[in-house]
């Protein structure tokens, strides 16, 4: 616990500063605070006439609280010798109206402070956990929900935040109050005061025990929330299908079953956390009258030195206590919950990387003569004997056209992935110019490549920033050119804004086609010397098909080209075709050799035939 808050607040690190000086603004406001309430006495005593003119020496000079009250007793009596009392009530009040400027404008500042520090923080760890997610291997996606990323973007950083205000104020600000306040209470009456200390052990106990609670509840509201956001992602995204086969209610079932279960979770916490306030007050009333009870009896007999007006002095700042104390009981349950959503922010940011890029990575600038898959195996689960590759040998001279089919699940996919290095071979190499990619740098081996899927990624921006998608030098010219030679030039022209159209979240105010098209745009732009070319046109129909396979062959043109495709159609005139099976090549070969052979190819080419 103690590591996850300190490293919390190690995400203030441009603020440091600002932690000192809202510290040292801070003390001044509790300080100036103070004399507001130590002012009362003489206050009080010039009210009711209680003052009389007294022989008093000006006292030396000493860094000490005995040596500011005995100034300011002698001050008194210095004006109150001159002016007389009615002088001296306006003096009191004068100082009474500086001392509440001085605490407010302070107190002022030092929230503006904290609240630079507060925004830094989330800034920061923001920051951070976003360049995490986005730098992590696809593998992490597979075993995560997005929800669960979604709700840690937003309601545990949002619990993180309440957590760093509460934070300062429990270890700083409040303490120092209740401190400083005791003090001055102790300083008027040590037995007094030590009566009033016996019933804060037992309320530090049960907010304690209410505290660990939390944090444990506040652990599963998060998951709760994340499966509720996973559920609202996933209706999104799937609203033609839920409408297509009826399944609203199914969906909103589902999603009422978490939300529910989250509404429970939620109230449990709320009335644990809220229960510490009210116990806070009750206990201190409770002592308050205890006080009244035990000193009214003497002051009334006039059985003890205390004046009334030191009595009433002495209740308001016992008053003024209760303020923090009930805040440094709501903060510290606020921090158990900012404490359960770092875990959580920090197991993400601390998952391991399993792609690594070596610290002195080469650098490669240019692709000139094979790609090679060298005895490669692999399985996504470390340790998994269910190889999804065995194996593979396999090499890819510069400049030509490489399709790689199968039945679905045969390891196409996952072999053009080895590439990129979206995943790292668990055994055996792939070697790019007789170099290990392992080798390289990342950023340098990704850019020789583009890369079109069978699912148009788009962003929701314009067309022009999403064919230009990752390029800063990218002029209005180069990107119509990319355009045109993906045959959508044409209709860009034709929507509302030509390129500066925004297409709606993931393309969706074009149709298949157009998005592909903008797919195909962005990797002509990109100008890699490999494609990549995953089932580029398998959910088009065929007049997008056309216009779009059109495009492809201009953009594979003196392109080293890999080509995963169901429909044996589009690679009838690939230099080399491969089939997979259940991880394993089985037949290499061109189009008309592999209809030569026994073998799957010819199945597949036989069943498209009659298909």
């Amino acid at each position: 616990m103690k590591s996850t808050y300190f490293r919390i607040l190690s995400y203030a690190r441009t603020g440091r500063w600002l932690v000192v000086s809202y510290s040292l603004c801070t003390l001044l406001s509790i300080v100036f605070g103070l004399m507001n309430i130590t002012l009362l006495v003489p206050l009080l005593d010039v009210i009711f006439s209680k003052t009389e003119v007294l022989e008093i020496a000006k006292p030396e000079f000493s860094f000490s609280f005995q040596y500011l009250n005995k100034f300011f007793n002698w001050q008194f009596n210095e004006i109150l010798r001159e002016y007389g009392s009615l002088g001296t009530l306006y003096f009191v009040c004068g100082l009474v109206l500086a001392s509440v400027i001085l605490a407010n404008f302070f107190r002022y500042l030092s929230q503006r402070i904290m609240i630079r520090v507060r925004v830094g923080v989330i800034k920061n760890l923001r920051k951070d956990f976003f360049e995490k997610i986005i730098s992590l291997d696809l593998g992490f996606f597979s075993n995560q929900r997005k929800g669960d990323l979604i709700s840690g973007m937003s309601n545990d950083l949002q619990s993180i935040e309440e957590s760093v205000v509460a934070t300062l104020q429990v270890f700083f600000k409040d303490p120092l109050i209740v401190m400083f306040y005791f003090g001055l209470l102790f300083y008027w009456s040590v037995q007094l005061t030590l009566f009033t200390l016996i019933v804060l052990p037992i309320t530090g106990i049960i907010i304690g025990q209410i505290s660990k609670r939390l944090k444990k509840d506040s652990g599963e509201s998060q998951q709760l929330l994340g499966n509720l956001m996973s559920i609202a992602e996933e209706a999104i995204s799937g609203i033609r299908i839920i409408k297509a086969f009826n399944a609203q209610k199914y969906t909103s079932g589902r999603f009422e079953e978490q939300n529910e279960a989250y509404r429970k979770k939620l109230k449990g916490m709320v009335y644990k956390r809220e229960v510490a306030s009210p116990l806070t007050e009750f206990v201190a009333y409770s002592v308050i009258v205890g006080i009244i009870l035990y000193v009214g009896p003497q002051l009334l007999n006039h059985e003890t030195d205390m004046t009334a007006q030191k009595f009433i002095a002495y209740l308001v700042v016992y008053v003024n206590i209760l303020a923090p104390a009930k805040s440094i009981s709501n903060s510290y349950t606020s921090i158990q919950r900012g404490l359960a959503s770092g875990e959580r922010i920090f197991k993400v940011l601390d998952e391991p990387a399993i792609i690594h890029e070596k610290v002195d990575a080469t650098v490669i600038h240019d692709f000139e003569k094979e790609i090679e898959f060298k005895s490669l195996s692999f399985a996504y689960s470390r340790g998994d004997t269910g190889w999804v590759l065995k194996d593979i040998n396999l090499t890819i001279p510069k400049g030509k056209m490489v399709a790689l089919v199968g039945h679905s699940g045969s390891g196409k996919t996952t072999l053009s992935d080895m590439l990129p290095r979206y995943f790292d071979p668990g055994e055996g190499q792939v070697l790019i110019d007789g170099m290990n990619i392992k080798d390289l740098s990342l950023h340098s081996l990704r850019g020789l490549m583009g890369v079109v899927s069978q699912e148009s990624i788009l962003f929701n921006d314009t067309i022009f920033n999403n064919i230009a998608f990752g390029l800063t030098n990218a002029t209005q010219e180069l990107v119509e050119a990319a355009a045109r030679i993906a045959n959508a030039h044409h209709f860009i022209l034709e929507t509302s804004d030509g390129y500066q159209t925004k297409i709606g979240d993931r393309g969706s105010k074009l149709s298949g086609g157009q998005r592909q098209r903008i797919s195909i745009a962005r990797a002509v732009l990109k100008n890699p010397p490999i494609l990549i070319l995953d089932e580029a046109t398998s959910a088009l129909d065929a007049e997008s098909e056309k216009v779009v396979q059109d495009a492809l062959y201009k953009l594979m043109k003196n392109r080293t080209s890999i080509v995963i495709a169901h429909r044996l159609s589009t690679v009838q005139n690939a230099d080399l075709i491969v089939v997979l099976d259940k991880g394993n090549i089985v037949q290499k070969g061109t189009h008309e050799q592999l209809l030569l052979q026994e073998g799957i190819y010819r199945q597949l080419n036989d069943l498209q035939k009659l298909s």
